[in-house]
């Protein structure tokens, strides 16, 4: 079966307390022209008159913006305007070293944490009778693969579903999302998205929710990880980027096919009153085949329900159907870890074939089958169908 759409590797501003490494476009969605491989020209074009970009929502002043479209190259000049707009912010990203994305991240973040005043702030502490629902927490006592597997269902290969948060938790959560929008709009604060790929939401470690959420990871979704996605380090999540996207009317409607910057992504729904917007999703890949066909027993739909998460590896490529009316607000924490998984498993002692069980969960069912061929040419290689499934 073929894909629903070239895939893109969501990307995100340096957020949480990582290092803000975020991936680039992997493939343009069908139909959207690529500008990569477009160079700037020496000599700006004088006589271009450039769009105004007072109005974007990004790090910096909208000058540059204006200044940089002039050194476009001629193809470029007449794309829409969203278009130019990354095209532009990839050139400087590629110019920015990492220190200074960092020390300008952390610049914007001061001013927000200086002016903005938290509206319930007993959400910046976790309290885990108050946040999680009673067999959530029982289960993380325990500590147990039986106790996590006794809460939880898996639909799909590595895609795992289960009950979390309080209704009063999501309650206060939107509450305080919509206390800081409104902040920012009264004091014409221009905020950064969560992505390239959501214009509407917020990042939640932006405007002081960082420790909440770390501690909500290490404590409550590293245990999980450890049992469930070994193959990427679950037990060695060390950093995250935690944020909020809306969708219905006047917000985001669909989101494209895609794959996170993380190692482990957790999605909740937190509301509200809304119909469509299921999550797809079509198995993990890599980047060499992260647009490869998509095999029957990858396929698989979600619908959301408020105070249920889903848990999946980031590379496990997934979209969202178009939100058809309501509003729908999700709270999205991309788990990473600052070791790779390769560098790990050439640094312990283990045999060869303890290896290739590791590998065989970690890459794609396309790099495998090529991957056992090559190292056990004698033996029978199992169908893709059970590899996918391992």
């Amino acid at each position: 079966m073929s894909l629903d759409g070239a895939v893109e590797m969501r990307e995100d501003p340096p957020a949480g307390n990582g290092n803000g490494n975020g991936a680039v476009t992997v493939a343009p969605p069908t139909g959207r022209p690529s500008y990569g491989n477009r160079r700037l020209r020496l000599n700006p074009n004088t006589e271009h008159k450039p769009e105004r970009y007072d109005d974007l929502e990004a790090e910096l002043d909208p000058s540059i913006f204006r200044s940089l479209e002039r050194h476009l190259p001629p193809s470029m000049l007449e794309a829409p305007r969203d278009s130019k707009v990354q095209f532009m912010k990839e050139i400087i990203a590629r110019y920015l070293s990492d220190g200074e994305r960092t020390r300008r991240h952390k610049e914007y973040r001061q001013k927000i944490m200086s002016a903005y005043q938290p509206l319930h702030k007993e959400l910046y502490n976790v309290h885990p009778t108050t946040f999680f629902v009673p067999s959530f927490v029982k289960a993380i006592n325990e500590n147990t693969e039986e106790s996590f597997r006794n809460i939880m269902s898996e639909p799909s290969p590595k895609v795992y579903t289960f009950a979390m948060l309080q209704p009063t938790f999501c309650e206060l959560l939107l509450d305080e999302v919509e206390n800081f929008e409104r902040w920012v709009d009264a004091v014409k604060f221009k905020i950064m998205r969560p992505n390239t790929m959501n214009k509407y939401g917020a990042v939640l470690d932006d405007f002081g929710l960082e420790a909440m959420l770390n501690k909500l990871m290490e404590e409550f979704i590293c245990p999980i990880s450890k049992v469930f996605f070994p193959e990427v380090g679950g037990s060695t999540l060390d950093s995250h980027h935690g944020f909020v996207v809306e969708y219905g009317k006047d917000k985001d409607v669909e989101l494209g096919f895609h794959v996170d910057d993380s190692e482990v992504t957790l999605n909740i729904c937190l509301g509200k009153q809304f119909s469509g917007g299921e999550l797809f999703f079509r198995g993990v890949r890599c980047d060499k085949h992260v647009n490869s066909e998509t095999q029957p027993e990858e396929i698989f739909d979600y619908s959301h329900v408020p105070g249920q998460a889903v848990l999946h590896r980031g590379r496990h490529r997934h979209g969202a159907r178009a939100t058809t009316s309501g509003h729908r607000i999700n709270l999205l924490l991309w788990c990473r870890r600052s070791k790779s998984m390769l560098q790990q498993l050439t640094d312990d002692k283990e045999l060869l074939c303890c290896r290739m069980y590791f590998f065989s969960m970690a890459v794609c069912s396309e790099c495998f089958l090529k991957l056992a061929g090559n190292l056990f040419p004698l033996f029978s290689i199992p169908d893709k169908a059970s590899i996918i499934t391992l």
